[in-house]
């Protein structure tokens, strides 16, 4: 059975910083293009991040120098460094991971959620 589960979400101050994970089981994150995805209240799920299996990035462009997105494959994890946490950064946030493979192998864990007071 397949497991993405994101962890670290709370409340911080505007200007604050979070440090999100996921945590993977049942599949191998080192052949999965992997994502973070959040959605506020009200709005699409969007994307926020994303990192292939090569390694390369990717960032919307208003979290750009705010936000890193990492990936270790040994630990079956990635991770978003969130800094500098603006109000418009809140909403549940979601790990997603898509086999390299075959692409019809995707996968979402259940969210975190992020709330940034000002």
């Amino acid at each position: 059975q397949v497991q993405l589960v994101e962890s670290g979400g709370g409340l911080v101050q505007a200007g604050g910083s979070l440090r999100l994970s996921c945590a993977a089981s049942g599949i191998f994150l080192r052949i999965h293009n992997m994502a973070w995805y959040r959605q506020a209240p009200g709005k699409q799920r969007e994307l926020v991040a994303g990192v292939t299996s090569t390694g390369r990035t990717d960032y919307t462009d208003s979290v750009k120098g705010r936000f890193t997105i990492s990936r270790d494959n040994a630990k079956n994890t990635v991770t978003l460094q969130m800094n500098s946490l603006k109000p418009e950064d809140a909403g549940v946030y979601y790990c997603r991971a898509q086999s390299v493979t075959l692409r019809s192998l995707d996968y979402w864990g259940q969210g975190t959620q992020v709330t940034v007071s000002s």
